[in-house]
């Protein structure tokens, strides 16, 4: 039900320097491979809200969600499987703050799962995006009163579907602890091909944990 990984504080970008580009995509440049992704593509357009079957859906987060990020920082699953907290109220808004940032940086994309004019309930998001070389990791937690009903299958197939089809990424990788067995049926059910074990991955509040890895690439069933 949660992801073993959240969104961090620091806006993640794969390139040494912000200003200089890289010199693997130099390469891929200079031997003629085009980026899989044009740059702008996200920049250039407005956050989608993303509809799920149920009446829920995943539109971006707003100020007024703080209380629920706050409440997400709180939760003993959410803190121990995301590596995920949240001091106070005035922390939660510069969370979502940077969630807009990150959008107009392409390097990351946040969606609060809510009903219509709702409450936020729960966050699905891809981190790490590389627009150039076409992939990201796909992230989730959910809020204790949300969980239980599907919810995080069907918010990672959705934003799946949006990220392979309409965003044009090639892959997605979605990573979990190997104690978290809950996580390995969201991935599966959500067309996550398990792919291997991570050993000794992440870190966590009582050790190292290896790591399941699973992915989805364009083209793949649901």
């Amino acid at each position: 039900m949660i992801s073993s990984d959240g969104i961090p504080d620091v806006v993640p970008d794969g390139r040494a320097d912000a200003g200089t580009p890289d010199a693997g995509l130099a390469g891929r440049a200079d031997a003629g491979i085009p980026d899989v992704v044009p740059a702008g593509r996200m920049a250039g357009q407005a956050q989608p809200v993303l509809g799920l079957p149920d009446g829920h859906r995943l539109r971006p987060w707003r100020p007024e969600d703080a209380e629920a990020l706050l409440a997400a920082g709180r939760d003993p699953g959410i803190r121990r499987w995301n590596l995920f907290t949240v001091a106070d109220a005035a922390q939660a808004r510069a969370r979502i703050a940077r969630m807009h940032e990150r959008w107009r940086a392409e390097t990351g994309a946040v969606w609060a799962l809510a009903r219509p004019d709702g409450p936020a309930a729960g966050l699905a998001g891809l981190n790490d995006v590389d627009l150039a070389g076409g992939g990201a990791e796909l992230v989730y937690w959910l809020l204790p009163g949300a969980r239980g009903a599907g919810l995080a299958v069907a918010a990672a197939r959705r934003l799946a579907r949006w990220a392979l089809d309409d965003l044009r990424l090639h892959r997605l990788r979605l990573c979990h602890s190997t104690a978290n067995p809950a996580s390995c049926r969201v991935a599966e059910r959500a067309g996550f091909r398990y792919e291997g074990t991570q050993r000794s991955a992440l870190l966590h509040a009582d050790g190292w944990h290896d790591q399941h890895l699973h992915a989805r690439v364009a083209g793949d069933p649901e």
